[in-house]
């Protein structure tokens, strides 16, 4: 097979499916390709060599013999170290729980499984999912791979630099904030947050938090797609997974006459690199010419959003790790003890008010949706950051009152029905910036369709990370 590094999940499933690839060569590939790659970047915090070996060997079988295949058959994948595995660790990046063994899978473990995929190595995260800086305690400092100096962004920043560097097609990433997206853009690669409950969430003690999806971090937007079928489907551990909706149309149509599409360099409030405006700029030329109408529109939000998401996840925090501050603060990362810690001055009347902001937001911006078929933007407003820095750090209101913060994903889970997908836009000064493509409520389709055609007219697999 040689290097895995420039194929994709539907690419080594269709060889696999022919017969002109081994599962077992593959595994293999991919094993090999962490091995290389993990003491300069550290995308991983497990792998599981003998398992997903075992694992290739019963798919090489189930091909021989003719069975049935799913279609990630033989395909390997990680998944993010905040999703529950049976029988194998889960850390959840922090060192209160560096022994927790779940006894079940997650949803989508089961479902990927079920799909064919095989599983090689589950990825780093920050403490509890926590922070756009993928750095912990526990497994260390996780690098770009396109400069080790930066940080590949986070929560799921090990998914991307596994996906960045070849070492799997497929990585599965949670988005609470932008946590696919955002290190999705930093790294090069396809990143999605579907519309909420369209993959179970069953990793949180409650099912009332509606910001949290689980998402694809993928070599091209067709993985995304593969995954997202795979993975979708109601399921009544997640009363808020929604009910049963056609898969997503493959291959995925690159035509884009009839489609009409919001352009917003801003969101109205954030202050955005110059060149990751001009690829931006260079992107939505490159829809028109793939038969889309572009047309610049104003979004009338405000920086009251991204306060509101930092005291939702303040109180988020507190209510679910709070209850290890008193005996565990010294093996916890210091930003997270600080945001559990500003919890409690928190009043009830803000967490009421935080809904309300949201209401005020979605009605703000619906009105765009009846007139659009989706709104581009860009996912982040800098290119990736160093390493040892966190979110507080990289926030600030300039005089003309344009807020300085790392990304312009949280609003897309404040909203948190439509789709976002993140796809690459371009390169600066070395290193890769990113567009975001939001959908209308549930329509996971059109976004997936519009990232096709962005690919197919600037195939963003030319661009190589380590």
């Amino acid at each position: 097979m040689g290097d895995l590094a420039g194929r994709s999940a539907g690419e080594l499933a269709r060889l696999i499916r022919s017969r002109q690839a081994s599962p077992v060569e593959v595994v293999r590939d991919a094993l090999d390709r962490i091995a290389a790659i993990q003491p300069a970047f550290n995308a991983f915090c497990f792998t599981y060599p003998e398992e997903a070996l075992a694992a290739a060997r019963a798919a090489e079988a189930t091909l021989m013999a003719g069975q049935p295949l799913g279609p990630l058959h033989g395909v390997p994948i990680a998944h993010k170290d905040c999703t529950k595995t049976r029988g194998r660790r889960t850390t959840l990046g922090s060192k209160v729980y560096a022994d927790w063994v779940p006894d079940e899978d997650a949803v989508i473990v089961e479902r990927l499984r079920a799909a064919g995929a095989i599983l090689v190595g589950k990825t780093t995260t920050p403490e509890f999912a926590s922070s756009g800086f993928t750095e912990s305690k526990l497994w260390g400092i996780t690098r770009n791979p396109w400069r080790p100096t930066q940080t590949p962004g986070g929560s799921s920043g090990g998914s991307a630099v596994a996906v960045a560097t070849g070492c799997v097609p497929l990585a599965e990433g949670s988005d609470a904030g932008g946590s696919v997206r955002l290190p999705a853009a930093w790294c090069g690669t396809v990143g999605l947050k579907p519309s909420l409950g369209r993959i179970p969430f069953d990793v949180l003690d409650t099912h009332y938090c509606d910001i949290f999806h689980f998402g694809p971090l993928a070599h091209s937007v067709e993985d995304a797609a593969l995954f997202l079928n795979a993975a979708q489907g109601p399921d009544d551990r997640d009363i808020a997974s929604l009910p049963p909706l056609p898969p997503v149309p493959l291959p995925l149509e690159t035509n884009l006459k009839g489609l009409r599409l919001a352009l917003s360099p801003n969101l109205g409030y954030f202050a955005v690199e110059p060149a990751i405006l001009a690829n931006l700029g260079a992107s939505a030329e490159a829809l028109r010419q793939q038969g889309a109408v572009v047309e610049t529109v104003e979004v009338p939000w405000t920086r009251a959003i991204t306060d509101a998401m930092y005291d939702y996840w303040r109180a988020f925090l507190a209510a679910s790790y709070g209850q290890h501050l008193p005996a565990r603060a010294e093996d916890m990362d210091p930003f997270v003890v600080r945001l559990i810690g500003e919890a409690k001055q928190l009043s009830a009347e803000r967490v009421f008010e935080i809904g309300q902001i949201r209401t005020r937001m979605w009605l703000a911006i619906a009105p765009l949706f009846q007139h659009y078929d989706a709104l581009l933007c860009p996912t982040t407003t800098v290119t990736a950051p160093r390493i040892g820095l966190d979110e507080l750090d990289c926030d600030w209101v300039d005089e003309q009152g344009l807020s300085h913060t790392l990304d312009m994903t949280i609003p897309f889970n404040m909203i948190s029905r439509c789709p976002a997908l993140q796809v690459p836009s371009g390169m600066a000064e070395g290193l890769p910036t990113g567009l975001q493509i939001v959908g209308r409520r549930y329509d996971d389709a059109t976004v997936l369709r519009i990232g096709a055609a962005l690919q197919q007219a600037r195939p963003w697999q030319r661009w190589r990370a380590a």
